[in-house]
């Protein structure tokens, strides 16, 4: 292994991130954990290896350092005794992102997963300090680039692109080398890239993935959670995005037994915004990532499972079993057991009926703005349909990066579709070019896309503009292929429709707020008929519907006690 200089993440927000615990916070982490020892030279932990909490340094010293997957060794931080180990990969048992080796006899106190969130909740003053030096940590490995995997191939490539969305989104440290540019990308690019490769991914174990999805790297890098999920959960949430992750916030701070899903990342279209302004408490702005990375420790520290990635491709309501269970079927065949459901899956951007859309996806046309596509696009000009908030937001922030943004929106203008604030700034940035009435009508281009063609719907004339990024914020469609088999009454354009708008299939009952028309099934967020499409908005939604599921449980350990012939007992299931 090549030894590497001494990173610099340990000299950034280092009170912070490397904190050392007085003696009365000792023993305060003290009761929640066991005792442990280690000889010199032995590891305490190594990357890959799952199951290790917060290991707190009674004595003795642990050198940390990162490992990337070429075998490039970085140091981060030598922890004496007061200090701890640990990231917010912890909080839920995550494979370790670093080594940790004992450089001298180390007596430590080791506080496992479930009981750091006892710790967390218990003691809130010790778990704000602990909670931030984890989630700085985190941002630190990020930063560096020197943990995770490797992606060799051009920086520009639509896999590569994607796959870096995919890591980011999710939290997980990479790095990418161009083959051209790197010694090392160069030796394993003659060896493995064969003509019309794109990407290759080395996994921390060393495993070469040639043009991977992103779910064979999610799995190479333990992101993956395979476990079996035998228990009746009282909340299984389908979607992480704002409303998800307030709903598992709230339910799991509250005492319920929640299980968030999701395909991709947790986030959802909010993920990507680049800057929200109008969100209550940040009048600074905060981007999509940060507020949904903050959402998502949360509700792990409240003790709300996380499977993501996890794509729920049916649930089935028949309410079969002793316990009137729902049961939820995940793509790679196991099956989740819960007692409601809360449908958080949001809503997809529409994709126009254009020739070539399909071929040109993830090389040249893109539906969110991230830093990765904003780098891509310095110094030139791109084209931007929509007019919502997620356009307008999109709009701002491109224009830093871009030669010039021109907007297009198929009414007269952004009044009746976009906040306020958004028209100002895109009126006073002076490479944003709003044109309305106008739809795109032709895309062209080779391997990737070259040239955008509009038309004006009021007179029928074209415009052709050479252009290599066209973004894409075009309405929404729901994503409610899941329930598909459940019945659940949907609006004419596919939402699901709550509470009293309900055509309830059952006479006598009356479904909450944010129930369904079937009992039990709840829908938050930008699926639900009626929603306001916005961040505050679904956060909100997610956190008045826990009082529902409360009343619903309720109801139903009534009705259960009453056919077994016992007292009935307030409260969920454990």
């Amino acid at each position: 292994m090549v030894q590497v200089p001494q990173s610099s993440i340990a000299d950034t927000r280092g009170a912070q991130m490397f904190p050392t615990l007085g003696v009365g916070d000792i023993a305060r982490v003290a009761r929640f954990g066991h005792f442990r020892r280690f000889s010199q030279g032995e590891w305490v932990v190594r990357a890959g290896e799952a199951g290790m909490g917060m290991m707190l340094i009674l004595s003795g010293e642990v050198q940390v350092s990162q490992r990337d997957s070429l075998g490039h060794v970085t140091p981060i931080h030598r922890h004496g005794a007061g200090q701890f180990m640990g990231e917010v990969g912890q909080l839920s048992g995550r494979p370790s992102l670093v080594d940790g080796l004992a450089e001298s006899e180390v007596e430590a106190v080791e506080v496992t997963p479930p009981q750091l969130r006892a710790l967390l909740i218990a003691e809130a003053d010790l778990g704000e300090r602990l909670t931030r030096a984890f989630i700085l940590r985190r941002v630190g490995l990020i930063e560096s680039g020197a943990s995770g995997a490797t992606l060799i191939g051009r920086a520009k490539s639509a896999p590569v692109m994607r796959l870096r969305s995919f890591l980011g989104r999710n939290g997980f440290p990479h790095q990418q080398l161009e083959p051209d540019q790197d010694e090392d990308a160069r030796a394993i690019a003659a060896q493995y890239m064969t003509e019309g490769v794109e990407l290759l991914v080395i996994c921390p174990g060393g495993d070469v993935l040639v043009d991977p999805s992103d779910e064979e790297v999610a799995r190479c890098m333990g992101i993956v959670d395979m476990k079996e999920r035998p228990d009746l959960y009282d909340v299984a949430i389908v979607g992480a995005g704002p409303a998800g992750l307030s709903a598992a916030v709230y339910a799991a701070s509250e005492g319920l037994s929640v299980l968030v899903m999701d395909c991709r990342a947790y986030g959802g279209q909010a993920g990507a915004s680049s800057r929200i302004e109008n969100y209550l408490g940040f009048p600074t702005g905060i981007s999509g990532q940060a507020l949904a990375g903050r959402a998502f420790v949360q509700a792990q520290k409240f003790g709300a499972d996380m499977l993501i990635p996890a794509k729920v491709t049916r649930m089935s309501c028949d309410r079969s079993g002793a316990e009137q269970e729902l049961r939820l079927r995940l793509e790679d065949g196991r099956t989740v057991r819960s007692r409601t459901a809360v449908i958080a899956t949001g809503a997809r951007y529409r994709r126009p009926g254009l020739e070539e859309l399909q071929r040109f996806e993830g090389r040249g046309i893109w539906y969110w703005a991230s830093p990765i596509e904003a780098r891509i696009c310095h110094r030139q000009t791109v084209v931007l349909v929509g007019g919502g908030n997620s356009a307008g937001q999109a709009a701002v922030y491109l224009a830093n990066h871009a030669a010039k943004v021109i907007m297009l929106v198929r009414g007269p203008g952004l009044a009746a579709t976009m906040s306020r604030y958004l028209i100002d700034r895109i009126q006073s940035t002076p490479n944003i070019e709003l044109l309305p009435h106008q739809e795109i009508s032709r895309l062209e281009g080779g391997g990737a896309l070259e040239s955008v063609s509009w038309r004006d719907r009021r007179n029928g004339n074209e415009r052709r503009l050479a252009c290599q990024h066209l973004f894409m914020f075009i309405g929404a469609e729901p994503e409610t292929g899941l329930i598909a088999d459940c019945g659940l009454e949907l609006d004419p354009a596919g939402f699901i429709i709550t509470g009293r708008a309900c055509a309830c299939p059952l006479a006598e009952y009356k479904p909450e707020l944010l129930e369904s028309s079937l009992p039990g099934v709840f829908a938050v967020g930008d699926v639900r008929s009626g929603s306001v499409k916005r961040v505050g908005g679904a956060i909100g939604e997610g956190a008045q519907v826990v009082a529902s599921i409360h009343q619903y449980l309720a109801r139903q350990d009534a009705a259960r006690a009453e056919r077994l012939g016992q007292p009935a007992t307030a409260g969920a299931t454990a």
